[in-house]
């Protein structure tokens, strides 16, 4: 039995090092990964959209036509007149990333300002997938509070709304502000996926154990803490299960290991895994993606669903 999966958020132009002094382009961003790695492991039973604002200029239209060619549904796309993508480069030093950013100006700032367009979008899908980067970029307070609102509505309706807190501090300009919106974004979800070393060193989390115990006490019903090469810690509706994380000879490239993660376990889970066995086989697929350079592998390198 299929459905439609929605992901909400902001994709970037991603600029990297290619050489003599020479910049590759590239499109990537949290929850555009997150969808490209459902998208890779989801039946055809499933469709996968993406949403998000882009500009009329000449990189939205190269960055619409890279999601399609991925298989993305891009038909709920809002268009900003005058309006053009956030940007950011990958510096290397010593074997090191880094990253400077460009994204004031994203028309992915303005992806709530339409509330009608935004709830059709969600009446559309079984599953709504965003992030804290998704809250953190919104151009205005009201636009949040639209945003959590449809969210609410949206799970009040039945449907599965999951979040990945995935906190960068750089994102936002008041701390509190910060911790209260990625509270509230708990609360209007029914999942919620957070990186573990995210929630120690902003919520001040002594253990994964005290992780779960906080968004449980938001009423969110279905954890999934994710803590790197010590495996991940599920709470789905009371009952606790573990899987391991899987072991990596050599380790490439980290981008996108969570974004991997969570795209894998969602399209396991909606294929009628357990949330035990989704997150071990989350876990190979987030070991092939940091084998490999990128945020976005080629899908055939990806394990089968099995």
């Amino acid at each position: 039995m299929g459905g439609r999966f929605l992901s909400i958020g902001e994709c970037m132009v991603e600029l990297s090092q290619a050489g003599d002094n020479l910049l590759r382009k590239g499109f990537a961003g949290d929850t555009f990964n997150t969808a490209w790695y459902a998208r890779a492991c989801l039946s055809r039973d499933w469709s996968v959209d993406y949403f998000t604002a882009l500009g009329d200029d000449p990189l939205s239209e190269e960055m619409l036509a890279f999601i399609k060619q991925a298989d993305i549904g891009t038909d709920a796309v809002t268009r900003i007149p005058g309006g053009t993508p956030g940007l950011y480069l990958i510096n290397l030093k010593n074997g090191e990333r880094t990253f400077s950013y460009w994204r004031g100006m994203s028309a992915a700032r303005q992806l709530a300002a339409d509330a009608d367009h935004l709830r059709r979008t969600m009446d559309a899908a079984d599953l709504i997938y965003f992030s804290g980067i998704t809250l953190a970029v919104l151009a205005t307070p009201a636009h949040v509070e639209t945003f959590l609102s449809e969210l609410r509505r949206a799970r009040a309706a039945g449907k599965i709304v999951a979040f990945d807190p995935n906190i960068r501090q750089r994102l936002w300009a008041n701390k509190d502000v910060m911790l209260q919106t990625i509270t509230d974004g708990a609360r209007a979800a029914s999942m919620v996926m957070p990186s573990f070393d995210d929630e120690a060193t902003n919520f001040g989390d002594a253990s994964v154990e005290a992780t779960i115990e906080r968004y449980r006490s938001l009423g969110v019903a279905n954890i999934v803490v994710k803590d790197g090469a010590a495996g991940a810690t599920l709470d789905f509706e009371g009952v606790r299960s573990f899987a391991p994380a899987h072991e990596v000879s050599d380790v490439v490239d980290t981008t996108s290991a969570g974004d991997s993660f969570n795209g894998a376990f969602l399209a396991r889970l909606l294929s009628g895994a357990t949330p035990q066995n989704a997150a071990a086989f989350a876990a190979k697929a987030a070991a092939t993606v940091i084998g490999h350079h990128g945020a976005l592998i080629s899908p055939d390198l990806l394990p089968l669903m099995g």
